[in-house]
Formats: structure tokens, C-alpha cells, sequence
């Protein structure tokens, strides 16, 4: 088993993504910090947290079943930004699960006075039998209050569109 988690760096109190290993899902082994702040350029320079590890898959349209790919895995997770201090959702990709590449943004704020146009963060993606994959994540209004809004990644492109935005009663 492995499992990402949240963390602070013990020197330099950096938010991180660290990642722990277990042989019976009960007592877990820390191993390393694998996602960890960049500089001032990136948009996780003020921290990292919140993850959602999944691995890569293909869809077969024909028989509308998923085939996961080994050594081959996506990690979304909420990076703060230095310029405006928002959370956004990032994404990392990687072959064995501990050294990660950062590929940049994945699902940036809404615009303004949208509901999530001061911050969005903790995803949770899965799988769709029909070949999209959807994203539930926390949205921050121009109020201060949160919701969860979700964001549909169909096979074809590569960019999450926002679904239903509102609800109304």
C-alpha cells in the first residue's frame, strides 16, 4: 500500500505531499517528501497539500472498459499561489509512484464572483464508465463561504470543464 498525505517540512515549514508505504494497510513506514514548493515563478510556491493519486488508464470504447497502465500515474493536488495567494489545482505525473513531475495547472479559479473565484483545492477524481473521468473539489466564493463544485475531463482533450455550477430548488 501507499499513501500521500499533507505534511510540513521540519527546517523550512513548507506545506509538502509526502508519501508513506504499508505492508498490511495498518502500519505505515514514512518515506520521502515527493511533491514540495518551487519558487516563486510556480503557482504551488506557497505550499502544497491536499492530493488525489490515481493511475493512468485507457479506455476502450468498444467494450467500455478501463485498462490501467502499469507505472504510470496522475496526482492532482491544491498548490497556493504567490502572486494572489489562491489555491489552485495542479497536477504531477509519474512512473513509480515517488520521484514526480510537475505539469502545471489542472482546474485554476473561477472568474470573478463566481463561486469558487477565490480558491479552488482537495480533489478527488474518478472514473466514468463512459470514458471521462469527473473531479469533485472545494470551491471558495467572493464571500468566504465554500462549496464542492465538480469538473468533467472528457477522453478527447485534456482540459477539466467545470459541470453545474449552481443548484437551484
Amino acid at each position: 500500500f501507499r499513501m500521500y498525505y499533507s505534511t510540513m517540512t521540519k527546517y523550512d515549514k513548507q506545506k509538502s505531499i509526502a508519501y508513506a508505504v504499508s505492508e498490511d494497510g495498518f502500519r505505515w513506514h514514512k518515506r520521502a517528501v515527493c511533491i514540495a514548493p518551487e519558487d516563486d515563478t510556480f503557482l504551488d510556491a506557497k505550499g502544497c497539500a491536499r492530493c488525489c493519486v490515481i493511475k493512468d488508464a485507457v479506455f476502450d470504447e468498444e467494450t467500455k472498459t478501463w485498462t490501467e497502465l502499469s507505472n504510470s500515474w496522475k496526482m492532482y493536488y491544491e498548490g497556493v499561489s504567490p502572486g494572489d495567494n489562491k489555491h489552485r489545482i495542479l497536477m504531477a505525473e509519474s512512473q513509480d509512484g515517488k520521484q514526480w513531475i510537475k505539469l502545471g495547472l489542472a482546474l485554476d479559479v473561477g472568474e470573478d464572483n463566481a463561486w469558487d473565484c477565490k480558491g479552488v483545492g482537495a480533489p478527488h477524481c474518478i472514473r466514468l464508465d463512459d470514458g471521462s473521468c469527473r473531479m469533485y473539489y472545494t470551491g471558495q466564493g467572493p464571500d468566504g463561504r465554500t462549496a464542492i463544485g465538480v469538473a468533467r475531463l472528457n477522453g478527447a482533450n485534456s482540459e477539466w470543464v467545470r459541470e453545474q455550477a449552481t443548484i437551484t430548488f
